[in-house]
């Protein structure tokens, strides 16, 4: 018979790590399976950082998701010396006449403010002239404005993984690295796991797959979920001092809508002038899958994104794009979340909280997971199927 546990998680990114922490910080027997060995370059969580804020446009009831990853955050930093969270402020940039949407929320900047409100957080309005002034870097339009606040910052999603996994593991959890899910079924009060190597038995399974998650799930469901591929960017600065105009201390993490198709988001400088600065756009219009992906990012590519989104609005950035990855987004219609029990499986949990704004809420969701296994609690029905 095959070996029982409390849970077992599928996928160890942001998600899955998470509530294999959680779980055994609660003492539970969880066993974690990925088929590689993250944190790796193959769905959603890596690039070095990851936007965090608390004020949310996309809907007031995720600031309490954010605001609890931090608090968890600080605890593995001291936990594990990792380091985890920096919060060197946000800004939400927007102006007058036609911008670009962001996660399907066209006056984003409203929306942030009213998040901001909603969760008590402190924030400035800035016009364009405040903007150009505090932050040179950024060639705002005059009657462009800004959210700021002083709490959001960016994560480091590879650490964030490494934590929760190991302070997992310190706990008791198992982990299962290279291993591929063939199939899950749920039967006589158990659910049954079967990968390429072996076949597992938990009371409850959490499905984390991130942009695999469709596949593992029938065409009704699966319907619900659409991935995309995703590029980031890092441009080298054109010297030293432009270089040191994006520096953590002087220059906030952003969110842009730009008088372009898309808004563009990104990060200060997290090191020297020849590791670029970070900064990307976000794609919903073309559909693709994990195994089907294009991960090279060609010349034509990183030519139209700098002729697009970054010569016109960052005049200290140059053509040269010193590094380039891609990554899978798995959006949910109006970006939202869903975490949900299995509709034809109540001992299956599916989590998939992406679209675009997942990573931020991950250790608080992680949580949210945990305590749905431990003691039944019910996630909020705005994360239904």
């Amino acid at each position: 018979m095959p070996e029982t546990y409390d849970a077992i998680v599928l996928g160890l990114g942001a998600m899955g790590a998470a509530a294999t922490y959680q779980l055994a910080r609660r003492g539970a027997r969880v066993l974690g399976i990925d088929r590689y060995a993250p944190p790796h370059e193959f769905g959603s969580t890596h690039g070095d950082t990851r936007i965090t804020r608390i004020a949310c446009g996309e809907g007031p009831e995720y600031s309490a998701f954010a605001a609890r990853s931090h608090d968890i955050w600080r605890e593995l930093e001291g936990e594990t010396g990792l380091d985890l969270l920096t919060q060197n402020g946000f800004l939400a940039i927007s102006g007058a006449g036609n911008r670009s949407a962001n996660h399907g929320v066209a006056q984003f900047l409203d929306a942030t403010v009213a998040a901001a409100r909603f969760a008590g957080v402190s924030y400035e309005i800035l016009d364009g002239a405040t903007l150009r002034r505090r932050y040179p870097a950024l060639n705002v339009a005059d009657g462009d404005q800004a959210y700021h606040d002083t709490v959001g910052g960016f994560a480091r999603p590879e650490n964030c993984v490494t934590a929760q996994l190991r302070a997992a593991v310190a706990r008791g959890a198992e982990l299962r690295l290279g291993e591929t899910v063939l199939s899950f079924v749920q039967q006589h009060g158990s659910v049954s796991v079967a990968t390429n190597k072996q076949t597992y038995s938990a009371s409850q399974l959490i499905v984390a797959a991130g942009a695999w998650l469709p596949a593992m799930l029938k065409p009704a469901l699966a319907a619900n979920f659409m991935v995309t591929r995703q590029v980031l960017y890092w441009f080298r600065a054109r010297s030293e001092a432009a270089h040191a105009e994006f520096s953590p201390e002087r220059f906030p993490v952003y969110i842009w809508q730009l008088p372009a198709p898309q808004s563009i988001y990104g990060f200060p400088a997290t090191g020297g002038l020849d590791e670029g600065v970070k900064l990307a756009t976000e794609q919903y219009d073309v559909a693709t899958t994990p195994d089907s992906v294009s991960r090279s990012v060609p010349a034509e590519e990183v030519r139209a994104m700098y002729e697009t989104y970054v010569e016109p609005f960052f005049p200290g950035l140059s053509p040269v794009c010193v590094r380039s990855k891609t990554c899978l987004y798995t959006w949910v219609d109006k970006a939202r979340f869903i975490i949900d029990r299995h509709p034809d499986s109540d001992r299956v949990i599916v989590a998939s909280p992406c679209s675009g704004h997942g990573f931020k809420h991950s250790a608080g969701v992680g949580e949210l997971l945990a305590e749905m296994v431990t003691i039944g609690r019910k996630p909020d029905p705005r994360f239904a199927f």
